[in-house]
């Protein structure tokens, strides 16, 4: 059973109770597109408390709402686990959300409704929903479309058009800008004038939302295959600077042309993103954005040329506070912050020893680094020499050469008299060293190199 039998069969199962139900919201629209949706949802006139007696096993996940959560059967959920999924966070993949028809009354808090008022209308509930595109409503058992919002022809115009008066959509939510934004870049659609003056106008109160809820947009724009588009329409709404004001700052950074030739930060920034793919790594995606972060506040005119000394630290320590401010996991933020750290090294990977060569492919997801550096490359000069080399070197090694276990450990070093402490680690990484440079291969052979370089005596002297 697919999901989307499984969500008919919940509307076959209200309507065979005598309850009005339809599929509604994306995987309506998406549906109209010839998309497969990433999630279902219901809306029906039944009550959640006559949800839940249909279906036992729910989730009432927000009751007070009128929504409850229906999860899919194991075999359904077990198919779903098989496929990649092409919307990582979008919603409740393996469950079906059951939503009571309502109309909403107060937004006080700028996300929540005052007051629910549940309905028999499935017109009203369609007008309280944010965007017309994603407020049809379809019965799938006759393929019946209910369109009470004009949703239909903006999908074929391609319109993103707040339902009634804009500013009261955005004023009940503000998050909603940022879910224009990415709409409209997503399908590449045009953003209808009273929908984008409204966005623009209240841009600055979009701080009302929370770090994480933005966060979550901010991602999907990045990884659902139109981040350049997406980025654009946020500087162009006044969304960025109130977002990413780091990243509005990119604009007229000039560069130097002769390893630019592209235009200054912003644009280059926008070039990398125009290459990510769909289902890119948040965290590549991430990388990609904000690896040149630290250029604007290290632009320098030097008489030779355009200078952007230390950009790479100033860089790092900007992106690990924008990745803790839009509440990133700890991993993410590491991840995030290697990539900015690192993605100058590669021009000096034909020159590096082996030791060092080994030791930078061994960073960890090294290959979100290699495609960081591709992009790069595609967003300015286009020389994947570097890239190249890199590649065709890492393939001539085997992962014993780039991951050899280690000749010694502390206990040899102690049992040959060396007394613990930070001379250890200067020690082992020595040795290391000559490891991967192929120079010793043996035990023995490890422990004489100690003895010659950091001779015993010398330590007990010490």
């Amino acid at each position: 059973m697919t999901a989307k039998q499984f969500a008919t069969d919940i509307v076959r199962a209200l309507h065979d109770r005598g309850h009005q139900a339809y599929l509604v919201g994306g995987c309506v629209r998406d549906l109209q597109l010839g998309r497969e949706p990433a999630d279902y949802d219901v809306a029906t006139d039944a009550t959640p408390d006559e949800v839940m007696r249909i279906f036992p096993d729910t989730f009432a996940v927000g009751a007070q709402f009128g929504v409850v959560l229906v999860p899919l059967p194991r075999a359904t959920e077990e198919q779903l686990a098989a496929v990649p999924d092409e919307h990582p966070g979008s919603g409740h993949r393996h469950s079906v959300e059951v939503a009571t028809f309502r109309s909403d009354i107060g937004y006080s808090d700028g996300r929540h409704p005052d007051q629910v008022r549940f309905s028999r209308s499935a017109e009203e509930d369609a007008q309280r929903r944010d965007f017309t595109i994603n407020a049809l409503l379809l019965d799938p058992l006759n393929n019946q479309l209910l369109d009470y919002v004009g949703g239909r022809r903006d999908l074929e115009r391609g319109i993103i058009r707040a339902i009634g008066d804009p500013h009261r959509r955005f004023a009940e939510d503000k998050l909603r800008m940022l879910r224009a934004v990415r709409f409209a870049a997503r399908f590449d659609y045009w953003i209808e004038p009273k929908t984008l003056a409204a966005i623009k106008e209240l841009a600055p109160q979009i701080h009302q939302v929370s770090h994480e809820r933005v966060r979550d947009e901010l991602l999907k724009m990045l990884t659902e295959g139109h981040a350049r588009h997406a980025f654009e329409l946020l500087d162009q709404t006044g969304l960025l600077k109130e977002v990413l004001p780091e990243i509005a700052a990119m604009k007229g950074v000039e560069q130097p042309p002769q390893f630019h030739p592209e235009g200054d930060v912003w644009v280059h920034t926008l070039l990398l993103l125009d290459g990510l793919q769909a289902g890119a790594s948040a965290t590549l995606a991430l990388g990609a954005l904000l690896h040149d972060v630290g250029k604007p506040p290290t632009f320098r005119r030097a008489p030779d040329r355009i200078r952007f000394d230390g950009h790479v630290e100033v860089g790092m320590k900007m992106a690990q506070e924008i990745c803790r401010r839009l509440r990133l996991s700890t991993h993410e933020t590491d991840q995030v912050v290697a990539l900015v750290g690192n993605h100058m090294r590669f021009a000096d990977v034909e020159q590096m020893k082996d030791s060092t060569f080994k030791r930078f492919v061994r960073l960890p997801r090294f290959d979100e680094h290699m495609e960081l550096h591709r992009l790069d490359c595609m967003a300015s000069h286009r020389d994947l020499d570097r890239y190249n080399f890199t590649r065709h070197r890492l393939a001539e090694m085997p992962p014993e050469a780039i991951r050899p276990a280690p000749l010694i450990t502390g206990s040899d070093l102690i049992a040959a008299g060396y007394a613990p402490g930070p001379l250890f680690k200067e020690i082992l990484a020595a040795v290391e060293d000559q490891q991967l440079e192929g120079r010793l291969a043996s035990r023995d052979e490890a422990m004489q190199f100690v003895a010659r370089q950091f001779p015993l005596a010398a330590q007990r002297e010490c």
